[in-house]
């Protein structure tokens, strides 16, 4: 195998690193807090927040990422709607991380002793104080490992927006591949890349979870 091209065109897969990261980054940041919302209806004692909390979780869950980046490219476009590729790449990342997340942040607030919240609301607390400053602190801590999980799959599932033509790490390797008429070489670049920024993240992750335990 010839890795030559890689002094022509390594910029190619910096570049698109660079991207995937931009768009894993914000889209699991948007879907953290978009999740903690749907978790917090999922919890709700109005059943109709509830149900519709559900049928979101649910549906986002149960249908491909990649049909829900193609909805809302190519389809919103019936509605006038013409975002760019780079936004909707954010947006469908978002929606899918948040069904994840609110699942995640639901079992970690559910796990939470209901005898704190008793105590916070004895103390002259509302329910919203004592989520916001009890509740939630807590779960934020327990749940991270799960968040860091889901920013290295969001990670590897960015690639899926490359059908849409943002230029992240694999649409930039299939560019690389196009140019050099090398199929294999460049896709495992890209192979290398994505483990370095997956074992990199999950490692920092590590970190921060043992000093947070440490505190």
């Amino acid at each position: 195998m010839d890795f030559g091209f890689l002094s022509e065109y390594w910029s190619y897969f910096l570049k698109g690193a660079w991207l995937t990261l931009q768009l894993s980054f914000f889209g699991v940041l948007f879907g953290t807090l978009l999740g903690v919302g749907f978790a917090l209806l999922r919890i709700s004692k109005i059943g109709i927040l509830r149900f519709l909390a559900s049928v979101y979780i649910e549906v986002i869950r149960g249908t491909p990422m990649l049909v829900q980046i193609v909805i809302i490219y190519y389809g919103l476009t019936n509605f006038g709607i013409n975002l760019p590729g780079f936004t909707s790449g954010v947006i469908a990342l978002t929606i899918n991380s948040a069904a994840y997340m609110a699942e995640v942040f639901r079992a970690g607030i559910n796990a939470i002793d209901k005898g704190q919240n008793e105590a916070a609301r004895s103390l002259g607390m509302t329910h919203g104080m004592s989520l916001r400053l009890i509740v939630l602190p807590q779960a934020f801590r327990n749940m991270l490992p799960a968040i860091g999980n889901e920013f290295i799959v969001i990670i590897k599932d960015s690639s899926l927006v490359s059908t849409i033509g943002i230029a992240e790490l694999m649409y930039n390797t299939n560019t690389v591949s196009s140019l050099t008429f090398k199929p294999l070489e460049p896709l495992l670049v890209s192979a290398a890349v994505y483990f370095v920024m997956t074992f990199t993240l999950s490692r920092l992750l590590g970190l921060l979870e043992r000093k947070l335990n440490n505190q």
